[in-house]
């Protein structure tokens, strides 16, 4: 069985979410607030956890961020994140954020469904071009 969980304030967005990753095997479950995150993740130990970028008080990187220290303090199991961008210039938002994976939207299905398989694949799904925005360093 796999566990997503979904951290947003839009339910129009987690419906589509819902719609898009729901199979007869897979639970979905969502949070509308950032800082329901890292509880939520500590009971229902997800298969992935999809942040959107905004999400009211505690935006998806501070929620990414903070998943990221729990788990390296052992307070958390580790889970791969994916992060919904609202533009390309927050793939530098996304790249200093520890996740495993990011899309920008508009989503689509097909995009959506590749990036959430290879996260929980153990990969990386990076989407976009930052050269517009300069170097990583």
């Amino acid at each position: 069985m796999t566990e997503i969980l979904i951290a947003s304030d839009s339910r129009s967005l987690i419906d589509e979410l819902t719609s898009v990753l729901g199979e007869p095997d897979t639970t979905i479950r969502s949070v509308d607030n950032g800082a329901m995150v890292r509880d939520a993740v500590g009971d229902l130990e997800p298969d992935l956890v999809v942040l959107d970028l905004q999400i009211g008080n505690m935006g998806g990187m501070a929620v990414a961020l903070d998943l990221a220290m729990e788990a390296e303090a052992g307070r958390l199991p580790e889970v791969p994140v994916l992060l919904l961008l609202d533009r390309s210039a927050d793939i530098f938002l996304a790249r200093h954020s520890n996740v495993e994976g990011w899309l920008v939207k508009p989503l689509d299905a097909l995009r959506l469904g590749r990036a959430a398989r290879a996260l929980m694949a153990g990969e990386r799904f990076e989407e976009g071009s930052i050269a517009s925005i300069g170097p990583v360093v």
